[in-house]
């Protein structure tokens, strides 16, 4: 006997509040933003005011900065998310619409895409304010998994990137088109809940280990090393969850049914696995060269 876990979703949801002359729908995903956001400044912030953990005792930024930084965050989160979701997974179908690029409410963001946002957003952020960039990418090193974590969950309580077909006692059965994909591979289409590995992976115990790392080995006294942490730590987290993890629609055909996009023989790599690759080179790269520096 096979045992399932029914799909304990929310909807996606929270509430709308609606005036008439005005409306206003408040998301799973929105508040799994905020919370991200707000909880990621608290570390920061708290990082930045505690001066033991730096070289010299001097922090990288204000707290000032720090506040000044988050709409900065934000407008890369959402745009290199997007563009990152056009341009690896739908670019022929978003080239032929145009206009549904930036409808950001109708789904569609790249983890990858938010990640390069950031970068781009921080980069130009440093420049103009003279922050030093790799201590400036610790910090926001630090900050990252929590958003990770409660992105995850919202995915989950969304029923979307769900798992491949599982006979695993916590395989979940999740509602319309997961159940419609599996008719047929299992009676009743129960699939990994590879959102909560996810979260568990990137944002839990990743998480953990760079606070961890930071409060308690000084690793933020070199600066680059926690970055690099984050950036080899995602990667290699994404690479395995992929294992479990249904390939986007867009790659699976009749010949390919796992979705490679790379395939050698019977093995093969998804999408998701190849944007990961690079991402565990340069961390590791980055962690190698901040041991290293005097």
């Amino acid at each position: 006997m096979q045992y399932i876990i029914p799909f304990p979703g929310f909807g996606n949801e929270i509430f709308t509040l609606d005036l008439g002359w005005f409306a206003f729908t408040l998301r799973w995903y929105a508040l799994a933003y905020i919370i991200g956001i707000i909880i990621g400044y608290r570390i920061v912030l708290r990082a930045v005011r505690t001066p033991r953990l730096w070289r010299d005792e001097v922090a990288p930024m204000t707290p000032d900065l720090v506040e000044a930084f988050i709409t900065w965050a934000i407008i890369g989160i959402i745009l290199g998310g997007r563009l990152g979701f056009v341009m690896f997974y739908q670019p022929a179908y978003y080239l032929q619409n145009p206009a549904e690029i930036l409808q950001v409410w109708n789904g569609g963001m790249s983890f990858h895409g938010g990640f390069m946002g950031v970068v781009i957003a921080g980069l130009i952020f440093c420049k103009k304010h003279s922050i030093k960039m790799l201590p400036f990418g610790d910090l926001m090193a630090m900050a990252a998994p929590m958003g990770l974590l409660l992105g995850r969950l919202a995915n989950f309580n969304s029923a979307e990137l769900w798992g491949r077909p599982s006979t695993l006692p916590w395989a979940v059965i999740f509602p319309g088109t997961a159940a419609q994909d599996c008719a047929g591979v299992i009676g009743l289409c129960a699939r990994h809940p590879s959102q909560l590995y996810e979260a568990a992976m990137e944002g839990l115990i990743l998480g953990a280990v760079i606070l961890f790392l930071a409060w308690r080995r000084d690793w933020l006294k070199k600066p680059g090393q926690l970055m690099g942490l984050f950036i080899a730590g995602y990667g290699i987290s994404r690479f395995i969850v992929e294992f479990f993890r249904q390939a986007d629609a867009l790659f699976i055909t009749a010949t390919n049914p796992m979705g490679y996009v790379m395939q050698f023989g019977d093995f093969g790599i998804t999408k998701g696995q190849q944007l990961s690759l690079p991402m565990i080179a340069i961390g590791i790269a980055f962690i190698i060269i901040a041991r290293k520096r005097t």
